[in-house]
């Protein structure tokens, strides 16, 4: 894509200039620009531009703010809130039942509770896991040798 074109994408996006001055700004006609509108190369730009300057300015800002509402005092914002996560990381379609929404919730918690139980016995037991991985590693060392002898 030209770069009359693709300032076009983003003066449009901006969304505070007229078509008439956008093609001015680009020096081309409003009918130009009108038909660059309509072509499908055109258009996927826009999308990709809009979701690139969504994606940089607002994500992070988004995100946070779905984990602050993980924490609101209404159950329906909570469990509104746990199914956008889910479904922006791809473990939830636009077809669940509010049923099986709250299952994967409910899963989803749980799996979040037990991993941070694993970590918080991991981190208390740290000494007592190393001996364990040593043990084994000794072992599985011995059978290997045994089998290498043999």
């Amino acid at each position: 894509m030209d770069h009359r074109r693709q300032k076009a994408v983003m003066l449009l996006f901006e969304d505070e200039l007229t078509d008439e001055e956008i093609a001015k700004s680009v020096q081309r006609s409003r009918f130009t620009l009108n038909n660059w509108k309509h072509d499908e190369l055109f258009r996927a730009a826009q999308k990709q531009y809009q979701s690139l300057v969504v994606k940089i300015d607002y994500q992070s800002k988004a995100v946070k703010k779905l984990k602050e509402l993980l924490d609101a005092k209404s159950e329906m914002v909570q469990l509104q809130s746990a199914t956008t996560i889910l479904k922006m990381a791809g473990m939830l379609s636009d077809n669940d039942t509010p049923e099986l929404t709250q299952a994967k919730v409910r899963k989803a918690n749980a799996d979040a509770r037990v991993a941070e139980a694993r970590a918080k016995a991991l981190e208390d037991n740290g000494a007592d896991v190393e001996v364990l991985i040593d043990k084994m590693l000794t072992t599985i060392e011995h059978k290997d040798s045994e089998e290498n002898a043999n």
